[in-house]
């Protein structure tokens, strides 16, 4: 059977588990097996386990196609994996947990889990560098909106006025090109100023709005604002872009996921600047397959997902 090109295809195609070791292996591996621990490639496949032996003795000297994966650890199998992982990669408004559950009889609080490791694959390692040419540059504001919130809650969690209890991102986005968003601690000139620098490459045209925390950035930029009390386009200096990007993140966490606690709030950035900025050439297809090349040498636990690892090493310290 061909690889697949739609989730039905998908479906079909890794319900069957050499198919799902077959699809992986030529993309983690495509000259041929490797041990990941001493990285000998004369293995051999133990077919009962669907395991390979690596001829050199050492701890861990057998590994799965697993080991050393977002999947490492994990107990179930490949074909839920990635069904979930091609939901994700191509739902363009996310898929929630509880949807994911349903769909595969797993437990909401596996998926969850696995929703957060796979968001970890889908992160941008930045090697296409710094962004260049003109660059829209633009912040946010995520968390919920009091008219929604019943009184209790209000009195609880508002305090103030505008942004004062969410959470910001910066994002930059290259016309033409890809964008990049992060959660940041706040909106003060050394916060995005920095950001902004390690992001975009010196001499580029940049628009913004006319936030005080920009008016550095024309001693190395081309710096045009735009005053949105008056107005939000003049000419070629308006922030549309980045503006569409935020509109298509707060749809996906507002319509699909609903509440996400700000510790995890860059997870779900990243899984939504994954789709956008693969959103033009590449088809659900290679868009998934892009995803599966992502998935080694990532790995995220439990206790990391959950924040008890910082919790027990603040403790101990």
């Amino acid at each position: 059977m061909s690889e697949p090109k739609t989730l039905q295809d998908a479906i079909i195609y890794f319900a069957n588990p050499d198919n799902c070791l077959d699809y992986l292996g030529r993309r983690r591996w495509p000259n041929g097996v490797s041990c990941p621990t001493c990285g000998r490639t004369d293995v051999s496949f133990v077919t009962a386990r669907r395991v390979w032996q690596c001829k050199s003795r050492h701890a861990r000297s057998q590994f799965s196609i697993k080991v050393g994966t977002i999947f490492e650890d994990s107990p179930l199998g490949l074909d839920k994996w990635l069904l979930t992982m091609w939901m994700l990669a191509n739902c363009k408004n996310g898929v929630s947990s509880y949807e994911i559950s349903r769909a595969t009889g797993i437990t909401q609080k596996s998926t969850w889990f696995m929703l957060q490791r796979i968001r970890l694959a889908l992160q941008d390692g930045e090697t296409g560098g710094k962004l260049g040419g003109e660059v829209e540059v633009d912040e946010t504001f995520i968390g919920g909106k009091s008219r929604n919130m019943h009184k209790s809650i209000r009195e609880r969690r508002i305090t103030g006025t505008g942004g004062k209890d969410k959470t910001p991102i910066l994002g930059m986005l290259e016309r033409g090109g890809k964008v990049r968003a992060a959660v940041v601690r706040d909106r003060r000139k050394k916060t995005l100023d920095t950001l902004v620098r390690s992001h975009v490459e010196s001499g580029s045209a940049i628009y913004t709005d006319t936030l005080p925390s920009y008016n550095d950035l024309g001693n190395d930029y081309q710096h045009q604002m735009v005053d949105h009390a008056v107005e939000y386009v003049n000419g070629n200096v308006h922030t549309n872009g980045m503006e569409n990007f935020w509109s298509l993140l707060k749809r996906t966490i507002g319509g699909t996921y609903v509440s996400v606690e700000p510790f995890h709030l860059f997870r779900y950035v990243d899984e939504q600047a994954f789709r956008f900025n693969n959103r033009i050439e590449m088809n659900d297809s290679d868009r998934f397959d892009l995803a599966v090349r992502q998935i080694v040498g990532r790995r995220l636990t439990w206790k990391e997902v959950t924040g008890k690892v910082g919790k027990q090493q603040g403790a101990a310290n």
